[in-house]
């Protein structure tokens, strides 16, 4: 069954209490599988890259879950790769080129603040490719991420999610805040004047790219506290089935002070 943005739950809530406490416990855990999977607890060697990718619309959270998902994790283990419009010279190669730089190796891990899949969304509601082109692209986003996973890396895949309403809310608190002004551009008005366009271009990719390398997890943004609870709990979920099944062993969750003690 295709994943569709009309689909995703936009009821759900947590408290920020309930919420801020299965954070804390997720970005504990998180820490925990980092250290592993950076060779620096359990096995002593590098686990499989991490890629996380976060896409949605704007105002939908991205920002908040990637925040509370990287607080916990030593610098050196983790980095953000925020990504824009591309630039005269990564038009000139391939899509897919400008991303090779921001791709973790061995025993690393890197945060994709909206991704590669900027081709199949921005680019096909502002007409910039045909759809053949789409197509293609499509084609070889799945490819590309397969390719990754064969070579030992763990994708995990975001799209946050909020209602018409709610975005125009979170805009509206932005243009009225001095200190969030600077979040707020034409474009982002400009974008959300053809939110049906791109509601129709996510279903379309999640159709494709929804493999079994790769699986969307769609988040309800509506409720902040319910999505950054999520978000973190379902990588802390992925993680420890990928190292499971490649055979590491993940320390005890419930097991103490396992960081402190270094047991």
């Amino acid at each position: 069954m295709s994943l569709r943005l009309a689909d995703v739950d936009l009821s759900l809530t947590l408290s920020k209490i309930e919420s801020e406490t299965r954070v804390a416990t997720a970005q504990r855990r998180l820490e925990q599988l980092r250290l592993v999977t950076a060779g620096l607890l359990g096995r002593r060697e590098p686990g499989p890259p991490i890629i996380v990718v976060f896409e949605g619309f704007d105002a939908s959270g991205k920002g908040g879950a990637i925040r509370r998902l990287a607080w916990g994790l030593d610098p050196r283990h983790v980095r953000v790769v925020p990504v824009s419009a591309p630039t005269p010279t990564e038009l000139a190669h391939h899509f897919l080129w400008r991303f090779h730089d921001g791709l973790p190796g061995k025993g690393g891990m890197s945060i994709f603040d909206r991704s590669w899949y900027g081709r199949v969304l921005v680019e096909r509601v502002e007409g910039s490719i045909d759809n053949d082109t789409v197509a293609r692209s499509l084609r070889e986003i799945v490819d590309f991420e397969r390719s990754l996973v064969d070579d030992g890396a763990v994708i995990v895949k975001f799209w946050m999610h909020v209602s018409d309403d709610e975005q125009r809310r979170r805009f509206e608190a932005r243009a009225a805040n001095p200190l969030k002004q600077w979040k707020l551009t034409d474009e982002d008005w400009r974008n959300r004047a053809k939110r049906d366009a791109y509601v129709t271009a996510a279903d379309a990719l999640f159709e494709v790219t929804d493999h079994h390398h790769a699986r969307w997890n769609l988040v309800s943004g509506e409720n902040k506290h319910y999505a950054r609870a999520i978000v973190l709990e379902t990588l802390v979920a992925r993680l420890e089935t990928a190292l499971t099944t490649l055979g590491y062993e993940p320390p005890d969750a419930h097991g103490g002070d396992y960081l402190e003690t270094g047991k």
